[in-house]
């Protein structure tokens, strides 16, 4: 019973050193690579999201007729829609990226 056991153990294995892995040139990379990604278009996303109801709040700017009849307001309104589209478009396509630097990361870890 003692000697099963002890092959038990010695097929576990051991779980990464997650200290070792975060000091690691390759993850410090992700986490510079990430956020020079992120922070800006988080400040871009946020700035053009609240400058609508800022706007439209404190001001006439976006009351004036842009096509026919439909003012600024609702065009502004439009490209939110669209601005947020874009951004999920190209996060997701950076996103792979950001994978490829994981999976390195991880063969690192082994």
């Amino acid at each position: 019973m003692n000697g099963s056991s002890l092959q038990k153990n010695e097929e576990q294995p051991t779980s990464p050193d997650y200290t070792k892995i975060v000091q690691s040139p390759s993850f410090q990379q992700l986490l510079k690579t990430k956020r020079n990604f992120i922070l800006p278009l988080s400040l871009f996303f946020l700035a053009f999201y609240f400058t609508l109801p800022i706007l439209t709040a404190y001001s006439n700017v976006l009351n004036q007729p842009a096509f026919l009849s439909m003012t600024w307001a609702w065009v502004f309104a439009f490209a939110q829609f669209i601005m947020t589209w874009t951004l999920c478009i190209l996060y997701t396509r950076r996103a792979a990226k950001f994978d490829e630097l994981v999976e390195l990361i991880k063969a690192e870890a082994r």
